[in-house]
């Protein structure tokens, strides 16, 4: 087999890295020019000696306007593994079934600090990684879990693979250096990142210890919501979203780790090359991240406040329309322009749960105790909205028109 080369720009500067504009673009990329093989996908020899190899996100019969799919063309084939065994010691803090056995249902309203970053003992990605709440059940392919997450070190000589859903990252301090199958992605706090199931990759924190907020969603992949009456423009444009461009590396590795994550629990296997082989790939199916500064919020212009849903960035739609498994949604800096109206969030009540982080700043409905980097939970139906001393600053700064 040839032993490609990486091209003299592809390096580890995490300030130089290049990607690709769009969010659900079918995209080619190829670290090594000639190493993507032209007008076929699984050629009886591809060029440079690699090994074809296609993740598929949906199934091959899915819609073609929702089938989701990508090849990878790699030193080593990824199937080149031990055997998978249960992780030693198990995580005890990740949970994929949410019944009365592993969870606690109550109604009502909680609240949590922000998380300490240990300075000890060593926690990764992985190991640092804890569910908070969640519903349904990976192994039935429908629900969701929201997880939190607090390392101090970088994830070495190990990838993390979850074979459960998708995962949307919220880094709330430090960078993300994620590393995956079809290249490398800095993230930052203020930018979100999706890996899609399936999707190998590791964590590595350039700027030290690192904690945020991670969503999880069984058995679709998250979209970008319907515009409505909005029009073709506004909220999140697909040409913001940014996607890696190939990277690879071909080190012997001896007793590199696989870390699976398979109905909420952590597997091992080990290999002796690194999962970050791909020379060049094509397809639909992606990691890719997101600036939230350049959402393009809408607000009321005359009087009362808008549905929440109006900043919904992402959504993981169900098979009834209009009801989604998961929004993600948020609340950036923007004018808040009306006439008469209480300009916080109102009062509520929802058939949806609600569970929310801060990354910076000071959330308009609470005046104080909810700081970056804490979380909040309203359970389905459980009363919720300002607190006292939200509702009397804004009622004596915004009185009643006569």
């Amino acid at each position: 087999m040839a032993t490609p080369t990486p091209p003299q720009q592809q390096h580890d500067d995490i300030y130089s890295f290049r990607y690709l504009s769009g969010l659900g673009n079918s995209f080619s990329s190829e670290a090594v020019a000639g190493s993507l093989p032209r007008g076929q996908n699984s050629p009886l020899v591809c060029p440079l000696g690699l090994y074809a190899e296609q993740l598929s996100g949906t199934p091959f019969t899915a819609p073609r306007a929702r089938n989701l799919r990508t090849w990878l063309y790699r030193i080593k084939p990824s199937v080149t593994h031990e055997p998978f065994h249960p992780r030693r010691p198990a995580h005890r803090r990740l949970i994929g079934d949410f019944d009365r056995t592993t969870t606690v249902a109550t109604p009502t309203q909680l609240r949590w600090r922000p998380a300490d970053v240990p300075h000890a003992p060593p926690l990764d990605f992985i190991d640092g990684l804890y569910t908070v709440c969640g519903a349904g059940s990976s192994f039935l392919r429908h629900g969701y879990a929201i997880h939190m997450y607090a390392a101090n070190k970088s994830m070495d000589g190990c990838a993390f693979c979850n074979a459960d859903g998708d995962f949307l990252i919220v880094p709330q301090q430090g960078k993300l250096l994620i590393t995956t199958e079809c290249g490398k992605l800095l993230v930052p706090p203020g930018e979100i990142v999706v890996i899609p199931q399936g999707f190998r990759f590791a964590v590595d924190l350039p700027d030290g210890p690192s904690r945020g907020y991670v969503s999880e969603i069984f058995g679709t992949h998250f979209q970008l919501p319907d515009l409505g009456p909005i029009g073709a423009n506004g909220l999140a444009s697909a040409r913001d979203f940014l996607s890696p461009m190939a990277w690879f590396e071909q080190a012997h590795r001896p007793g590199y780790t696989i870390v699976q994550k398979y109905g909420g629990e952590l597997f091992t296997a080990t290999q002796d090359f690194s999962p970050f082989n791909v020379v060049a790939w094509h397809g639909n199916y992606v990691p890719y991240k997101y600036d939230l500064s350049k959402f393009c919020p809408f607000n009321t212009v005359l009087f009362d406040h808008a549905d929440p849903s109006v900043n919904t960035v992402l959504t993981a739609p169900t098979d009834k329309p209009g009801v989604a498994l998961l929004d993600f949604v948020i609340f950036p800096p923007r004018w808040l322009v009306a006439e008469n109206t209480f300009r916080p969030p109102y009062y509520h009540r929802n058939c949806m749960s609600e569970f929310m982080g801060l990354i910076y700043g000071v959330y308009e409905a609470k005046a104080d105790g909810f700081l970056p980097g804490g979380a909040s939970l309203h359970s389905c139906m459980t009363p919720h909205g300002p607190d006292t001393k939200t509702y009397e600053v804004v009622t004596e700064l915004f009185p009643r028109s006569v």
